[in-house]
């Protein structure tokens, strides 16, 4: 996981730049190979309060705020999309792994829905992330398989950003793995 802290003094007494993190990709090992097929993996769709840089913190049961003082590389679906693409390519099951407009022939796009990505912390402080996974056969237009993917990861180190962070992190990672393992079973 990248932790970048904004370094620069800003003038004028402004506020304090945010903590910006990423997400790490695992390595997954399939023990397959899907020689000759390539695969798009499309920008995650998700509701308007995971659509953003803001890192999400649910205090109790329908509610939600922000992470004060951090947030994301980037959009968070454009995160998970670029972390799940390297987690695909680090597979070494494919023969090329894309995302839109790179040209790609492709056999299969990985169609994903973020439906949860917060530490809950009125739950014991936890992680929570719940990924919908959608394989498309790109030659017919036809949904090969759809699967829900949850995974979740203890806040341990205390309670600060980069315990929270780390522990979204881990929480993405298991998620992701098992994502390419079940993709590579069912292309």
């Amino acid at each position: 996981m990248l932790a970048l802290a904004g370094c620069a003094a800003l003038p004028g007494g402004g506020p304090a730049p945010l903590d910006t993190y990423d997400l790490s990709a695992p390595a997954p090992s399939t023990g397959r190979s899907r020689a000759g097929t390539q695969v798009l993996i499309a920008e995650p769709l998700a509701l308007k309060s995971l659509d953003g840089q803001n890192i999400v913190i649910q205090p109790s049961a329908g509610s939600i705020q922000y992470l004060k003082g951090a947030q994301w590389a980037d959009r968070l679906p454009k995160v998970v999309q670029a972390r799940l693409g390297e987690a695909f390519q680090r597979s070494g099951s494919f023969s090329g792994v894309g995302t839109p407009g790179q040209g790609l022939a492709i056999d299969y796009q990985v169609i994903a829905e973020i439906r949860a990505f917060q530490i809950d912390v009125a739950g014991g402080n936890r992680a929570e992330v719940e990924l919908f996974v959608k394989i498309l056969n790109d030659r017919n237009g036809q949904v090969k398989a759809s699967k829900t993917f949850t995974a979740t990861a203890a806040v341990g180190g205390g309670t600060g950003n980069e315990a929270y962070v780390r522990a979204l992190d881990s929480a993405f990672g298991e998620a992701a793995d098992a994502i390419v393992s079940w993709s590579v079973s069912v292309m």
